[in-house]
């Protein structure tokens, strides 16, 4: 066993797991800064190599179709493996994405290497680490952190995304010292590929262990009902989220309101870090209302403003409306992955972030080649008015079906 880190994953002692939280929350801020300029810098990549909106959608959806698969399998095989070396390998995905997209022009290998690679278009919380991260942080915390210690992972994730948005303004000052765009563009992907570099060395840092000591026969066992429903719930919520994902938001402004590059890096700037502060208000919500509540009565306003968005009549009123979304939209990130790790059983952890990220992951595949299209419709606002409105639609079914089923810290109160 690595000295520097050690104990098992399955009943880590306090100092143990205070340092596995901290190396799971620099990888997730580095991984978090890096997918903050990924995501903005890839369709302005394609843009340059004179690509339109439907294929920045198509790849856009090859990213998620990729994700998905590669969550599903994870989340199966992870009770039964080594989480350490799955990690290790998901950070080997991150560096193999960021140096292959600079090397690639043809649609189809662009579209393959989203496929197989680590760059997230929705700018959510998905991806091959996560359910993996998820598994080693809700075992580390009790029923009455558990909400807090995962706000603090998606505060972290977000905030490093802002800075990452920030970042995806570096092309436009490499330009203008002299370089070429399509050459800034790929210095920003082998950037990347050293964010999985790093990645890598802090997950070799963390014990040989699994999710479990033993085992389950099946990845789920007596919650798999509840984590179905869930998923096809949050399936519906993933799939009206990918009209709007952040690659596509992007190439909206572009078009819409001609937004250069570095106000667009400065815009999600603002918007990751207000996203990042709503975490830990979730958490504080949740803490008097429920996780349940807390996800669907910050949701339904997010939505709102992400409709009104579509009809604003400049530039202006459009970033503040989805300003607005932004400091609502994510409260649920938190308290979803809360919720889903607490009404399980330990052993189920892995596959139940793996079932319901994976639904969101497909649904969420689909959506982004319509919302291509509609974006090239004359009306380009619809992606967000379909978008918000299926949104609303997702909250009200989750309050009705789950409303009765509380977590642990819930019973009984």
């Amino acid at each position: 066993m690595d000295a520097r880190v050690t104990g098992t994953l399955a009943e880590p002692d306090p100092s143990t797991a205070n340092r596995l939280i901290r190396l799971l929350y620099i990888a997730r801020a580095l991984r978090g800064f890096g997918d903050g300029f990924a995501i903005i810098v890839l369709p302005a990549y394609m843009t340059a190599l004179g690509y339109d909106a439907v294929a920045v959608g198509l790849v856009a959806t090859a990213s998620l179709l990729g994700t998905a698969a590669l969550t599903l399998a994870i989340g199966t095989i992870a009770p039964r493996h080594d989480l350490r070396a799955l990690l290790i390998f998901g950070a080997g995905l991150m560096i193999v994405t960021g140096l292959a997209f600079p090397n690639v022009e043809h649609l189809t290998l662009i579209a393959l290497v989203g496929f197989v690679g680590t760059v997230n278009p929705s700018g959510g919380d998905l991806g091959v680490a996560v359910p993996l991260e998820h598994a080693v942080l809700a075992r580390t915390a009790s029923d009455a952190t558990r909400t807090h210690i995962f706000a603090r992972y998606s505060l972290i994730g977000a905030l490093c995304a802002a800075a990452g948005s920030l970042a995806a303004s570096l092309p436009d000052f490499l330009v203008a010292a002299g370089s070429t765009r399509l050459a800034a563009f790929r210095l920003m992907f082998y950037a990347y590929a050293a964010l999985g570099i790093v990645c890598a060395l802090l997950y070799r840092r963390l014990p040989h262990a699994r999710a479990e000591e033993r085992a389950p026969q099946a990845p789920l066992g007596p919650s798999r009902g509840t984590v179905y429903r869930l998923a096809a719930l949050f399936s519906i919520d993933s799939f009206a989220g990918g009209f709007v994902a952040q690659s596509l938001l992007v190439l909206w402004l572009f078009e819409r309101f001609d937004l250069s590059l570095s106000a667009a890096g400065l815009f999600f700037f603002w918007s990751s870090t207000l996203s990042a502060f709503s975490y830990p208000v979730a958490a504080w919500i949740a803490k008097r209302v429920g996780l349940v509540n807390t996800m669907v009565f910050t949701h339904i306003p997010s939505s709102i403003f992400l409709i009104l968005a579509a009809f604003a009549p400049n530039l202006y009123v459009a970033l503040g409306l989805l300003l607005l979304r932004s400091a609502l939209s994510q409260m649920d990130v938190p308290t979803r992955t809360s919720y889903v790790m607490a009404v399980v059983t330990p052993a189920e952890r892995p596959a139940a972030a793996s079932v319901t990220a994976v639904p969101r992951s497909l649904a969420s595949a689909i959506s982004p080649a319509i919302s291509g299209a509609l974006l090239m419709t004359a009306f380009s606002g619809l992606p967000l008015v379909v978008c918000g409105t299926l949104k609303i639609a997702y909250d009200l079914a989750l309050l009705y079906s789950f409303r009765h089923i509380k977590p642990p810290e819930e019973q009984g109160g």
